[in-house]
């Protein structure tokens, strides 16, 4: 069987590819990173049979409508969700075949309702979404989630396994990329070791955590299996430098790929005029043009070549993208991160007067 772990830095996601006799499956896909998951499933001469979402994140979007778009791939999702757009919907104790292997299903609610734990044939290793997290859990505060549902879940669904089963969990902020039935029995500070149900809800209730980031547009968007509403069609993807497509509908480039390329395009900071002197410097070669004034001073800039917008952390930068495709260019891309990315990775920058 081949067995990859794939990570998104964005969101802190772990996606999950399974193969076995030309078949895959992509357990916790991320919409942004489907060019890379395609590239690996070419590479590795599989075909993508499904993706499978451990429940409706609220921290990023899914790829599965995506992935669907380009492998023809089932939409698996836990049937309790009602979301539109699955073309499987998943109930407790079922089983996913790819190849030779096979998953089963196993309902593990709390976290949310539909969230699903997935578990190899041979309980070899699980995937475990937010249910459980090396040495912590998901929150139950919101999307139906419930502190007593998700103590019986991982008690009876995940902790039941055998103790050498390997869980892999949806997300770890700190690197770590596995843990083991028996580490979390003894060790979960949630979970393991004399906690109660008792110990757990008062713990979990008294959480106060401020609600993701994303969550107003990533639930949406996962509801409907990631389809956009509107926006570049995702097919279409630019050649005229390695760019990511946010859900928001704009292409993005790294700062070492605008490094590598940046001399064959226009570098146009977005910033105030204060800014592009200030202790983050801005890109060699950049031109400066405000936001307040990028459509009135459009006409300064080459409609023929690639524009990349510069901002301090991306977003402004993000806004002028979408006003410049709106006005006809064809070639933007939005810096990631923006100068706080650029100057964090120790890339070059100037401080010259406008």
């Amino acid at each position: 069987m081949i067995f990859r772990q794939l990570f998104d830095p964005v969101s802190s996601t772990y996606t999950y590819l399974l193969g076995d006799s030309g078949e895959a499956l992509l357990i916790d896909s991320v919409y942004e990173q489907v060019p890379r998951d395609l590239a690996l499933l070419e590479e590795l001469g599989l075909r993508l049979f499904a993706t499978l979402d451990t429940h409706v994140h609220a921290d990023h979007v899914t790829g599965a409508w995506r992935l669907r778009q380009r492998c023809g791939s089932d939409i698996a999702l836990a049937a309790v969700v009602e979301a539109d757009g699955p073309t499987r919907l998943l109930r407790h104790g079922e089983r996913i075949d790819f190849g030779t292997r096979h998953l089963t299903v196993r309902a593990t609610p709390g976290h949310t309702n539909g969230c699903l734990t997935y578990v190899l044939d041979d309980q070899s290793m699980a995937f475990t979404g937010d249910s459980l997290l090396i040495r912590g859990c998901g929150r139950t505060d919101f999307q139906q989630g419930s502190p007593e549902q998700l103590f019986a879940s991982v008690r009876e669904q995940i902790l039941s396994l055998p103790d050498n089963c390997l869980l892999y969990p949806a997300h770890d902020y700190r690197g770590i990329t596995v843990t083991s039935v028996a580490e979390e029995r003894r060790f979960n500070p949630r979970l393991g070791g004399d906690v109660d149900i008792g110990d757990f809800t008062g713990y979990m209730n008294n959480l106060n955590l401020p609600h993701p980031k994303l969550m107003a547009v990533a639930v949406p968007a996962n509801l409907r299996c990631g389809k956009p509403e509107g926006g570049p069609d995702p097919a279409e993807t630019p050649d005229w430098a390695p760019l990511t497509l946010r859900f928001s509908g704009v292409w993005e480039i790294e700062p070492m790929a605008l490094l590598e390329h940046g001399a064959a395009f226009q570098i146009v900071d977005v910033r105030e005029a204060p800014e592009f002197i200030d202790r983050l410097g801005h890109l060699p070669g950049a031109r400066l043009v405000p936001l307040s004034q990028l459509m009135s001073r459009i006409d300064e800039l080459d409609r023929e070549r690639p524009v990349v917008a510069v901002c301090r952390s991306g977003v402004r930068s993000a806004q002028a993208s979408v006003l410049l495709s709106k006005a006809g260019f064809g070639k933007v891309a939005n810096l990631a991160g923006g100068m706080l990315r650029w100057k964090i990775e120790g890339l070059p920058v100037a401080s010259d007067s406008v």
